[in-house]
């Protein structure tokens, strides 16, 4: 995802584009940029930019649908700004070696990036347009014979599985309710990785 500075990777290339296209749409609009930066271990939630014991909940709010309780908004005005928070909460992710991986990622680690900007010329009653997008580094699924994993690491691999699947199944669901033009039930809640990735 994070590449190096030879060879930028997925996250780097996204994060420029993105703050390519607000320079070309900034002498129009004005725009507020912040993020949260964290991981998803054994079902738990750290902030990964406020690294701490305490857990962040997953609540849901009738206008801003799913959101992070006591999570860490930073503001960012450049794509050199996130990433240097990107690399600081990556010292904080949580990885253990394997029989399969020396350095193997034991979360799921979800950078979220909230777009606000309004027209210039409305003036103070203007409306103010949201996007959110999110890049997410997804731990790799494991085979617990390939890794020998016991105890906590068994634990974590089997977490990982799940939530991998739970995102496979709400992926499917979606793409089979387009096919048929039905409402689809998607079990979203089966894990916090897709409630936390819910459009709503």
């Amino acid at each position: 995802m994070l590449g190096h500075e030879e060879e930028k990777g997925i996250m780097f290339l996204t994060v420029e584009e993105l703050f390519s296209k607000i320079s070309s749409y900034s002498s129009d609009r004005d725009y507020k940029i912040k993020l949260w930066y964290l991981e998803i271990y054994n079902e738990n939630i750290k902030d990964l930019l406020n690294p701490n014991d305490e857990n962040c909940d997953l609540r849901e709010d009738p206008q801003k649908g799913t959101i992070v309780s006591n999570i860490s908004e930073l503001n960012v005005s450049t794509s050199n700004d996130i990433m240097n928070l990107v690399r600081q909460g990556n010292k904080n992710r949580t990885q253990e070696a394997t029989n399969a991986n020396e350095t193997s990622s034991r979360s799921h680690a979800i950078l979220q990036i909230l777009v606000e900007y309004k027209e210039k010329v409305t003036g103070i009653d203007a409306e103010i347009k949201i996007g959110k997008l999110s890049l997410i580094d997804l731990a790799g699924s494991e085979r617990a014979k390939d890794t020998l994993n016991k105890g906590i690491r068994l634990l974590e691999g089997a977490n990982i599985n799940r939530s991998l699947l739970t995102l496979g199944n709400c992926i499917n669901a979606l793409c089979e309710a387009n096919e048929k033009g039905t409402k689809p039930y998607v079990p979203y809640r089966d894990s916090k990785l897709t409630r936390l990735l819910k459009v709503n």
